[in-house]
């Protein structure tokens, strides 16, 4: 075995022990049996040529705790109950609904009686705009006839 292949065998069986996830060693451990396999050796006979001594069971990896509960997501927490509406609460609302309607009709009255009155003015003065054109025009064509 050369040293590269040693390397790698140990860094393999390293993983294979002490991996992240199940699937990481897993993994590991399927490649350290590639590379034994490589060698013409089985793993057990690789891992005792790497110790030096005859071959052993496989290294059981350390237990870990289970992780610790984490505390779940605004969204994810469970819903209060709901409580039924009752009939006063929508009478309240109802209430509440029409005198707002009141007010806001109110207002856009107000508002077009404003316009209303603004239009109106308007058009008198217009009216009267040209009541003295049209005077002005009498008074000129008056005139033209009578020489």
């Amino acid at each position: 075995m050369t040293p590269a292949e040693r390397d790698r065998l140990e860094k393999c069986l390293a993983l294979a022990a002490r991996g992240a996830t199940l699937g990481e060693r897993d993994a590991a451990r399927a490649a350290a049996e590639r590379i034994a396999a490589g060698l013409g050796l089985t793993l057990d006979a690789a891992i005792a040529g790497l110790r030096g001594s005859r071959p052993a069971a496989d290294p059981e990896p350390p237990r870990r705790p289970p992780p610790s509960p984490r505390r779940p997501f605004v969204w994810a927490q469970p819903k209060e109950p709901v409580t039924p509406i009752t009939v006063e609460e929508l009478r309240r609302q109802k209430a509440e609904t029409e005198a707002w309607k009141k007010r806001a009709a109110a207002s856009a009255e107000r508002r077009r009686k404003r316009e209303r009155a603004e239009q109106e003015a308007y058009a008198a003065e217009q009216r009267a705009a040209q009541a003295e054109r049209d005077r002005e025009w009498a008074a000129a064509q008056a005139r033209r006839k009578d020489p």
